[in-house]
């Protein structure tokens, strides 16, 4: 039985449902139009809720992008950080896990397609490169965290400098994909490997 304290109030898990529902229902119009062609009535249409209901949510376009993309993001987060944990007895390997799955998962995101893939969808790609300050960082302390706590020895500062790098390529990487996923995880990780074993046999000393 739970505890009073541990449960969601209902206008919280009501308003986080309202979300979702939205998001989702943005991402199912990217599956088959363009995101400078999907209006806002477009979204509350598929969504099964009024336009002044979605824009009471999100206040603007603009805004409903920037947390479209950021909860993108979070699920790109959630995934890696599995990737890591499943192989946490090598690094390297880990490494390599956890940028494929990225990548692969990248390609076939419709935020991210569209941002690829479509002219015009300029509002979007601003949001993970030259308005992207959010993600990186959101991106960065997370896999620092996940760093830290799976290869202690590891020293902070060089986990957030191994992270921040690791984050801009992925980024970079799906946003100007070359290549197929495995080739290009396993390209960067064979350029960081050296790097990441120093990191760990200099934190066992």
């Amino acid at each position: 039985m739970f505890a009073a304290d541990q449960r969601v109030p209902y206008s919280v898990a009501a308003r986080e449902l309202l979300r979702n529902t939205l998001l989702d229902a943005a991402c199912h119009e990217l599956m088959g139009n363009r995101w400078s062609e999907i209006t806002m009535a477009d979204i509350a249409l598929a969504a099964g809720v009024s336009r002044q209901t979605l824009y009471k949510e999100f206040g603007s376009r603009e805004e409903f992008a920037q947390a479209l993309v950021l909860r993108e993001a979070e699920r790109f987060l959630d995934a890696v950080e599995q990737a890591l944990a499943a192989n946490v007895t090598a690094p390297v390997k880990a490494l390599t896990a956890a940028f494929e799955l990225f990548l692969r998962t990248a390609a076939e995101n419709p935020v991210v397609r569209a941002i690829v893939l479509e002219e015009g969808a300029e509002e979007l790609l601003s949001l993970m490169t030259s308005q992207g300050k959010p993600i990186v960082e959101r991106a960065a302390d997370r896999l620092t965290a996940v760093i830290v706590a799976s290869w202690p020895r590891i020293r902070r500062r060089n986990a957030e400098l191994l992270s921040d790098v690791l984050v801009r390529l992925a980024i970079s990487y799906a946003a100007l994909p070359k290549g197929d996923a495995d080739t290009t995880a396993a390209a960067i990780t064979s350029l960081l490997e050296p790097y990441v074993e120093g990191l760990v046999a200099a934190g066992a000393r």
